[in-house]
């Protein structure tokens, strides 16, 4: 019944009330990580920020760096611009981890930085980026933005012809191109790029240590151990009150995409999937039946 009042709200409240929900409890909690839990390791760097394209596991990473753990180890508070009404290219409060900032790499470095900082780039196969999007659009997510409007566009239409016209749509808001523009950008020592497929599958638990270890935090191994218990995707999936953690399974767009989708997804990425380096449709198993 909780769960149940909890949803309804979400997907009926004012988006503004929502916000200022979010951002009073996000200061309650960091209020409450200042005063429980003592600081007995300090990152080297002034702000940590978290670059992604969406439907890349925002909340779970956000859960992540607000995790005491990761805090006592770090010193940095979690920080989320949209809580805040943040505007590029305002620089976030120093001492954060600026999370879930959907943004090209091009407009990423003209935010003002301290002279130390570390960013890390989550991606995922745009396939299953465009799938995952439908699914949430249309079924789960909190209608901010232009989410009402664009659920009401897929409400009527078959799912092919949603997944049609949420391809244009992704590439009409340019979410294609702010990807390209971070796995073609030059190397930079100080950003560090993650498959979503590689921090939510077998590969997670040295994803983690290296996701943390770029930002300057290093967890003794009992900690570390617990972080990859507390935080392991499957786990977060289960929690059925947490409802982004669809499905997510690596290759889901197999069960989705026929010739025409293909070719639409083609012509508005180019040659995305090969700079990636995922397999391409002729690359691929047959689709799995009954997933």
């Amino acid at each position: 019944m909780i769960n149940r009042t909890v949803t309804f709200a979400k997907q009926n409240a004012p988006e503004s009330w929502r916000i200022a929900a979010r951002r009073a409890q996000l200061e309650a909690h960091n209020i409450r990580l200042r005063l429980a839990v003592p600081v007995s390791a300090r990152s080297e760097f002034a702000n940590v920020y978290h670059c992604a394209i969406r439907k890349t596991a925002s909340q779970w990473i956000t859960a992540l760096f607000g995790d005491p753990i990761v805090y006592q180890y770090s010193g940095l508070l979690p920080y989320v611009p949209r809580y805040y009404k943040w505007e590029h290219p305002e620089p976030p409060p120093q001492g954060r981890v600026a999370l879930s900032m959907f943004l090209s790499h091009r407009k990423f470095e003209t935010i003002p930085k301290p002279e130390r900082w570390r960013a890390f780039y989550v991606y995922r196969d745009p396939r299953d980026m465009v799938v995952s999007s439908y699914f949430s659009t249309l079924k789960t997510h909190g209608p901010m933005g232009d989410i009402p409007e664009l659920r009401r566009q897929l409400a009527d239409k078959p799912v092919k012809d949603g997944l049609l016209h949420l391809i244009g749509h992704l590439n009409k808001q340019g979410a294609f191109r702010a990807l390209r523009s971070w796995v073609t950008a030059a190397e930079d020592e100080r950003i560090a790029l993650f498959r979503y497929e590689d921090l939510t599958g077998d590969r997670q638990a040295d994803e983690l240590d290296r996701l943390l270890r770029h930002c300057g935090i290093t967890v003794p191994p009992d900690d570390l151990a617990t972080l990859r218990q507390r935080y392991s995707f499957s786990r977060m999936r289960g929690n059925q009150t947490v409802s982004h953690y669809r499905r997510g399974s690596a290759g889901d767009w197999q069960n989705h995409f026929d010739d025409d989708l293909h070719q639409a997804f083609t012509t508005a990425t180019g040659n995305l999937i090969d700079l990636l380096g995922y397999p391409a449709k002729h690359q691929v198993p047959a689709p799995r039946q009954g997933t």
